[in-house]
């Protein structure tokens, strides 16, 4: 089988027809931390970036200069080169300041306070994809509008699967543009053709059938809610279909992150096919934690079979040989894995990162990151 094509990220970084770079992949591969190895490199190289987080360690947060892991950007000190500037996003805010926006200030105050308002900007299901594409669209208006950015490094939220980023945000706005938003806001804006008599008669008989599902309570919240979030419906369909065309743009470069295991990989195999289907611009696939083999010429068989002969005498040496033995085996599971997704995906262009001893929480691991993604020989 051929070998995967070499993805070259600093030729990704430096190319100045790319303002935007997406880090999407399942959940617990590693996205936050190659979004931001990504952004610090591209900043010492002399691009002025900005990189959206979404859930990143506390650690690695105040590194970057997030001590208070916020929603708005703020400049990462001590960078040679270009800028940098981070964030973490915030999806209640981010909802807030779009009620904010298209509101009055009665309006809004009646929406900002309904309880099922706070339940669905907090933890509705979509919401946070639905969300960073919307953070994503008002950096990019910024960086339009003179603000100093000219790469924008995005790390997806950590759903279970990859192509959530892509679905999500289209669920929720088809929810929020939907047939049960337009029942329970029919009173609100009248019953048009149907008589009052009738309607209300049917919204009766509909509205007591659903609240015993959800609860008399919760029901009141959501008609309080939609009758205050009228004025507003009709938007997030449309806001979702012009955050989605944003990610199609000729400037918007993809990268799948996965780590050598067979749901990632499998993962990234879905994600691929549906840019390709979208038209979406894919740059390559970062394969993260890949196991380090420093002595390949030693077999696992024949480290194993060393192992045996040393265990009574030299208990040290045979456990070190077991240890290779295992990282040997663990390589080669995960080739074959890897060779597995390039047979299927031949065009796609592959990055590594091997596995490190600790985790990274601060500017030099970042870096280090950053040299591992590029290929930098400076790296040890």
């Amino acid at each position: 089988m051929s070998a995967a094509p070499h993805l070259d990220i600093d030729a990704l970084l430096d190319d100045r027809g790319v303002g935007v770079i997406v880090c999407c992949g399942s959940g617990g591969v590693g996205k936050t931390t190659t979004a931001a190895a990504l952004a610090l490199r591209a900043a010492q190289r002399g691009r002025n970036v900005c990189v959206l987080t979404i859930d990143p360690a506390r650690r690695l947060a105040q590194s970057m200069g997030l001590t208070e892991l916020d929603n708005t950007p703020r400049p990462v000190p001590g960078i040679e080169g270009g800028s940098l500037s981070a964030m973490m996003l915030d999806m209640k805010r981010t909802f807030d300041e779009i009620v904010i926006a298209h509101s009055d200030p009665e309006r809004a105050e009646a929406i900002l306070e309904n309880p099922f308002y706070q339940a669905l900007s907090s933890s509705f299901a979509g919401t946070q994809e639905y969300m960073a594409m919307e953070k994503l669209g008002q950096l990019r208006q910024q960086s339009a509008g003179g603000d100093p950015w000219d790469l924008i490094v995005v790390d997806t939220p950590p759903s279970r699967s990859a192509l959530d980023f892509l679905d999500a945000p289209k669920r929720l706005g088809s929810f929020l543009d939907g047939r049960l938003i337009r029942v329970l806001a029919a009173p609100a804006r009248g019953a048009g053709r149907m008589s009052a008599r009738v309607f209300s008669a049917s919204l009766g008989l509909f509205t007591s059938a659903l609240s015993k599902v959800i609860g008399a309570q919760v029901l009141r919240d959501m008609q309080l809610f939609v009758s205050s979030f009228d004025a507003l419906f009709g938007g997030f369909r449309e806001r979702a279909d012009q955050t989605f065309a944003q990610l199609q743009a000729p400037d918007t470069r993809f990268l799948v992150v996965a780590a050598p295991e067979s749901d990632a990989l499998r993962e990234a195999s879905y994600f691929v096919q549906r840019l390709e289907s979208e038209s979406m611009p894919l740059a390559g696939l970062v394969l993260n934690r890949v196991q380090e083999v420093r002595l390949p010429e030693l077999t696992a068989s024949t480290a194993r079979a060393g192992a045996e002969r040393l265990n009574g005498e030299h208990h040290l040496v045979a456990e070190l040989l077991k240890l290779h033995a295992d990282r040997m085996e663990t390589a080669a599971r995960q080739e074959h894995l890897a060779g597995s997704f390039t047979g299927a995906h031949p065009r796609v262009p592959v990055a590594s990162v091997i596995a490190l001893a600790d985790d990274v929480h601060d500017l030099e691991g970042l870096q280090t990151v950053g040299n591992l993604l590029a290929g930098d020989p400076t790296t040890t």
